[in-house]
């Protein structure tokens, strides 16, 4: 006898749209870098780090499904979990599964790296540069500039991944996970206990932590810092 079903929320609305904002970043980035619209490219960058460190911040006090304490497991658990789709055991996952803890791991550790690369780079021609490329000489700039591009293969490659397992899961598994990110909600056994979604206004902390610390590495954050440094001690001698 099958269990019950029940609808309920299993995304909530900081998750989702960061992870939809992912997805319009990604194509939006390259084609600015393509087209040489480097203002445009940097400012959607920086919007790319603040959405990494919200998320990562999210990972730690928001919804249940949301905090990575309750989707990043262990090797044993993981081997666990592919072992059972080896052997087509029907397992419901309320939330990221073991394997998919780790590649939303992956991708934030990834994005946040490009990103972060990014705000030291200079571009072939030396014209245009990240906010904080005057902390690092020309030719550091320009191999981080090589990096930036590696990065990005490797992001497409991880990507890649990441679709072909959204497929396997809704061909073979019949388990459809688009739709519950784009809604929110998804059906489960009436069985198991729903997970706890966090208010709105828990996110608003940070948001705007987030939003401060991108504009502040936009303005060239440490800047300040080093002048400031840089006048205490010539006030000292």
């Amino acid at each position: 006898m099958t269990d019950a079903l029940r609808r309920i929320r299993l995304w909530d609305l900081p998750v989702r749209l960061v992870h939809w904002s992912f997805a319009a970043l990604l194509p939006a980035l390259w084609w600015t870098a393509e087209s040489g619209k480097i203002d445009l490219h940097k400012t959607l960058g920086l919007t790319m780090l603040g959405l990494v460190f919200f998320r990562i911040l999210w990972g730690f006090y928001g919804s249940s499904t949301a905090r990575f304490a309750n989707f990043v497991k262990g090797p044993e658990t993981v081997l666990g979990y592919v072992r059972s789709l080896r052997e087509n055991k029907k397992l419901t996952v309320i939330g990221h599964n073991p394997l998919g803890g780790w590649s939303v791991v992956l991708l934030l550790g990834l994005l946040g790296f490009q990103a972060t690369i990014g705000l030291f780079t200079i571009d072939e021609d030396g014209l245009e540069s990240g906010p904080l490329n005057y902390l690092v000489s020309f030719d550091t700039s320009d191999l981080l500039r090589e990096a930036h591009g590696l990065v990005f293969n490797v992001i497409l490659a991880t990507l890649t991944v990441h679709l072909a397992a959204i497929a396997y899961y809704s061909v073979i598994k019949k388990d459809r996970l688009v739709p519950p990110m784009i809604s929110g909600s998804r059906d489960i056994p009436a069985s198991l206990p729903a997970p706890r979604i966090a208010p709105l206004w828990q996110a608003i902390p940070a948001i705007l932590l987030a939003a401060a610390f991108a504009y502040w590495l936009g303005m060239g954050a440490p800047t300040s810092l080093t002048q400031n440094t840089a006048a205490s001690s010539e006030a000292y001698n």
